[in-house]
C-alpha cells in the first residue's frame, strides 16, 4: 500500500452508512408494485450494482422488463423521500482528509447514478477531495471494470498504482478483473469470508485499520 498513488472508494456501505435506507426503499418499491418484499439480507446481495442490473436480478426479472422499470421508478421515488438516516461512517471523513493531505489521489466508483452521487458529494461537502468520480450510468455496472478503467485513464495511472476499497464482492471482482489491489471492509453488506474469496490485500473491520494500511 505504500506505493499506492490512488485510492478508489465505493460509496454505499463503505463511506456512507446508507444500506438501511437502500433496503427500506427497495422494500417500499416492492410493496408499491405488488411484488414479493425481499428481506434485508436478500437486498444486500445487489447493493453496489446499478439499479438496472440489481433490481431485475433481485426480483427474478429481465433487464428492461416493464415490472422491473416500475420497481426502479418507485425505488427512486422512495429514495428522494425516505428519512432513514444515512450518515458517513465514523472516521470516513477524517480518513479521506488525511490521505488527501498525504498527496494520495482519491476517487469514487459507485453503483449510484451520477445524479445520486452528485447529491451526496454536495451534502457531505466531500466533493473537493476527489480527483475523479464515476456513477453506474456513466459506465457498465459492477463487476464490469469499465468505471475503474475510465478513472485510471482520466488520471493517467495504471491499475497497480491504485487500490479499490469496498464492502461488496462486486467491488472486489471489479478490481480483480484488472489485477488492481483491493481492500475489503466488513462494515457493509458482505462478510469477511465472501470478500476474501477475491484475494484482497487486506480485509479490515474498522476505519482505523484501513487508515493504518497507508499511514
Amino acid at each position: 500500500m505504500q506505493d499506492i498513488r490512488l485510492a478508489i472508494f465505493d460509496w454505499d456501505g463503505t463511506l456512507m452508512d446508507s444500506v438501511g435506507r437502500i433496503v427500506a426503499c427497495v422494500q417500499g418499491a416492492a410493496r408499491d408494485c405488488g411484488e414479493p418484499v425481499p428481506t434485508a439480507q436478500e437486498t444486500h446481495q445487489i447493493i453496489g450494482l446499478s439499479l438496472e442490473v440489481g433490481i431485475p436480478r433481485l426480483f427474478g426479472l429481465g433487464q428492461g422488463n416493464e415490472r422491473a422499470q416500475a420497481l426502479i421508478a418507485r425505488y427512486r421515488h422512495h429514495y428522494l423521500h425516505d428519512d432513514t438516516p444515512s450518515p458517513l461512517f465514523a472516521g470516513a471523513s477524517e480518513l479521506l482528509h488525511h490521505w488527501h493531505a498525504q498527496g494520495i489521489a482519491l476517487a469514487v466508483a459507485t453503483g449510484k447514478s451520477r445524479r445520486g452521487l452528485d447529491r451526496v458529494l454536495d451534502e457531505t461537502g466531500l466533493r473537493p477531495l476527489f480527483a475523479a468520480t464515476r456513477g453506474a450510468d456513466e459506465a457498465n455496472s459492477k463487476p464490469d471494470p469499465l468505471m475503474l478503467t475510465q478513472i485510471l485513464d482520466e488520471l493517467d495511472l495504471v491499475s497497480g498504482q491504485a487500490v479499490m476499497i469496498g464492502d461488496s464482492i462486486h467491488d472486489m471482482a471489479m478490481a480483480e478483473a484488472l489485477a488492481m489491489p483491493r481492500v475489503g471492509v466488513t462494515w457493509g453488506v458482505h462478510d469477511r469470508e465472501r470478500l476474501q474469496a477475491h484475494d484482497p490485500v487486506a480485509v479490515v473491520d474498522t476505519m482505523d485499520e484501513l487508515r493504518l494500511l497507508r499511514s
